[in-house]
């Protein structure tokens, strides 16, 4: 295994399956729409589920509710030499709320299955796409519980991500 000397940026992507299509967003990157999950950047103090909460209903308009951790990557552009670190999470939605604006950049949400989105790989924003709803459709779960917040001010003080955004409800 080759080692990566990098910092990485933190950020999460959602997958939501309804009636055999999966939630995609259509944006524009420099010029060109793409496609891809919903998802971002984890914000300063957010927890990976508060993130993806968030940026689910910021890009698509939906009320996100994450179930599993499905996968996570790390990867580099080789270009740019910039690293990634993804958390793919799996859940339900709700909605869209029709009364909330897309992302800016966001072009509107749809659904697509599996095989539309093999069918418009040219148009993915990252290969991450495909990688994510195969490993979701290959069953790759990972308990919500298995991500945790570290406080590593206290360094003593471990929570649950689900148990911190428990207490905030």
């Amino acid at each position: 295994m080759r080692s990566v000397n990098i910092q990485p940026t933190v950020t999460v992507a959602a997958i939501a399956e309804r009636d055999g299509k999966y939630l995609v967003i259509e944006e524009r990157i420099r010029g060109r729409l793409v496609l891809t999950q919903p998802g971002g950047h984890v914000e300063d103090g957010e927890t990976l589920v508060e993130a993806i909460i968030r940026e689910a209903l910021e890009e698509s308009a939906c009320d996100f509710t994450p179930s599993y951790l499905i996968s996570t990557y790390l990867s580099r552009n080789a270009a740019t030499g910039h690293a990634t670190l993804r958390f793919n999470f799996a859940g339900t939605v709700a909605g869209p709320d029709s009364r909330r604006t897309l992302d800016r950049g966001i072009e509107r949400m749809l659904w697509m299955s599996g095989a539309e989105l093999r069918g418009a790989e040219a148009r993915l924003r990252s290969p991450q796409v495909l990688r994510c709803i195969a490993d979701y459709e290959a069953g790759m779960r990972n308990p919500l519980a298995s991500v945790q917040y570290l406080d590593v001010e206290t360094a003593s003080h471990v929570r649950s991500v689900v148990n911190r955004s428990a207490a905030r409800s």
